[in-house]
């Protein structure tokens, strides 16, 4: 990797963190020694840029420093045109439209050599189930979701038995088997999965949710069914359950 390239690097892996990262981690994951990544800091320090910390605690980069727009790599325009086709044709037309439309915005401005990276990139995502109920729009589910507002919910249980919830929606997830909505419900005072298409009707009300999205989504996390690498944790390992 050029040394321009990697101090570029160094400035993304400080974007994405919120918390100090340490020479360590930094050199680990550039594959170049420590010694090496305390030069590149003093330069970045030395150019202007906002990098506060130091040797054996960690760096963090302030706010409001940006890199150039679209100075994009060819394993990162890779991530996105995959993320794009993830997207089509999994949630809704307006998504979907959204998702064209930054792929061809990023396609109008990269240089020519990186076209075909974007446009040809060899991965695929396979459209495992139809992610829309068809008894509402899941652009209006995903503005619920945004604006932090209370649903009432008509679900159907694998059971066939139909009943009526108020829950606080946190997020959409997309399963082989099914697509999920994630929410707290209100009636069972816990977190609970709700196949999307078994919920019959969906009213946006008026009243906000009675946590911040972000918190309840933390306190999701840590619960032991949340969405992580373990498929036995996942909730479509206890689909018979699913908004029980």
């Amino acid at each position: 990797m050029r040394r321009a390239d990697r101090l570029l690097q160094i400035i993304q892996i400080l974007h994405r963190q919120i918390k100090p990262v340490t020479c360590a981690a930094m050199a680990e994951e550039l594959e170049v020694s420590e010694r090496t990544l305390y030069r590149d800091m003093v330069s970045l320090q030395s150019t202007g840029v906002p990098i506060r910390g130091e040797a054996g605690i960690g760096y963090v980069l302030e706010d409001g420093y940006h890199l150039p727009p679209l100075m994009f790599s060819v394993n990162e325009l890779e991530a996105i045109m995959l993320g794009a086709r993830m997207v089509d044709g999994r949630v809704d037309d307006e998504l979907t439209r959204s998702a064209r439309d930054v792929v061809a915005k990023i396609k109008s401005v990269i240089p020519p050599s990186l076209k075909s990276t974007l446009i040809d990139t060899p991965l695929f995502a396979p459209h495992w189930v139809d992610a829309g109920s068809g008894q509402f729009e899941m652009a209006d589910l995903r503005a619920a979701i945004r604006a932090e507002l209370e649903l009432e919910i008509n679900y159907t249980s694998l059971t066939n038995k139909t009943t009526k919830r108020i829950v606080w929606p946190i997020a959409i997830g997309l399963f082989p088997e099914a697509s999920m909505l994630t929410a707290w419900c209100t009636k069972r005072q816990d977190f609970r999965y709700f196949r999307i298409e078994r919920i019959s009707k969906l009213l946006i009300l008026d009243t906000r949710i009675g946590k911040p999205r972000a918190a309840l989504f933390h306190e999701w996390k840590k619960t032991p069914f949340a969405m992580t690498g373990d498929p036995q944790k996942r909730p479509n390992a206890r689909i018979s359950g699913v908004g029980n």
